[in-house]
């Protein structure tokens, strides 16, 4: 039975507290949130953080709200309760898309969106819906508070621009009217990590494409966008010819690697066919909009 190196417990009880006790143990602090991914890799060795600051009490950092024209989502907001959000459903179809097809249902009722993020792997479906809603990220450290976009966040493999003395605390998406999106992906088996994933979120004005963010997922590509495919697609009209175009390019810029789910070309061709796919449910959805 594999088990975890030796490892020290503190719990915080406020931001406050955490960022303190953080300042007393980095660099050899992890902050444990859902814990789904950093205990397997405590297991294999793969990660032997010294002290471990247990953060599930933070309840303040537990929520999904409207404020003003954006949705603010707490970094420790569960997969579950995005899923289950009425208001994150409604603006930005993209999220309960992607909810859906993570993990299986103790994962989702556990696992805390801000962890997701901060492991940064490079097959996770919620940083390729942020980096296509173009999303930023809130980031509490000894120095106060810092915005970061979406796509500046992850630096790497299981890398992020948080520091050994920040903690993230807020996920910011803008609400912006006649806004479609969808998320779809290939997987081997239900709730496992995608072999290629594609999101996409539009806005129209008519049939034209006024913006527009493609996010992928396990497919090597840069900040988990395709941004030569968005170029493309702005200012064109929304149609099946655009369409396929932009999975061209998406597929081209791309960098998959060959590995135990698929060939790096059977990769590409996922991006070409998923992105086509997404961005024509976006339009759907986007032609069938309120305005929010």
């Amino acid at each position: 039975m594999q088990v975890p190196a030796q490892v020290e417990y503190e719990k915080a009880s406020s931001v406050d507290h955490a960022l303190a006790l953080l300042a007393r143990y980095a660099p050899g602090a992890r902050i444990l949130a859902g814990g789904h991914s950093l205990i397997p890799m405590m297991k294999l060795r793969l990660a032997q953080p010294e002290v471990l600051i247990d953060i599930n009490g933070l309840t303040s950092l537990r929520y999904i709200e409207r404020a003003g024209a954006g949705l603010r989502i707490g970094a420790l907001a569960r997969h579950a309760d995005l899923l289950a959000s009425p208001a994150a459903g409604e603006l930005f179809a993209i999220l309960h898309d992607a909810e859906r097809v993570i993990a299986d249902p103790v994962v989702r009722n556990w696992g805390t969106i801000g962890g997701s993020l901060c492991q940064a792997d490079p097959s996770e479906d919620l940083s390729a819906a942020f980096a296509a809603l173009k999303g930023s990220m809130v980031i509490h450290g000894p120095g106060g508070r810092r915005e970061v976009s979406a796509r500046a966040f992850h630096a790497g493999p299981y890398e992020t621009v948080v520091g050994p003395q920040e903690m993230l605390t807020e996920i910011r998406l803008p609400v912006r009217p006649n806004c479609g999106s969808a998320y779809t992906k290939v997987m081997r088996r239900a709730g496992d990590w995608p072999i290629g994933a594609a999101g996409a979120v539009l806005w129209l004005a008519g049939d034209r494409i006024t913006d527009v963010g493609i996010g992928l997922t396990a497919v090597g590509a840069a900040h988990f966008a395709a941004a030569e495919a968005e170029d493309f697609l702005r200012g064109r009209v929304a149609g099946e010819e655009a369409f396929a175009r932009a999975g061209e390019i998406a597929a081209g810029h791309c960098d998959p690697a060959s590995d135990q789910r698929g060939p790096a070309e059977y990769k590409r061709h996922l991006v070409r066919e998923l992105t086509a796919r997404v961005l024509r449910a976006a339009a759907g959805r986007a032609r069938g909009s309120v305005n929010p």
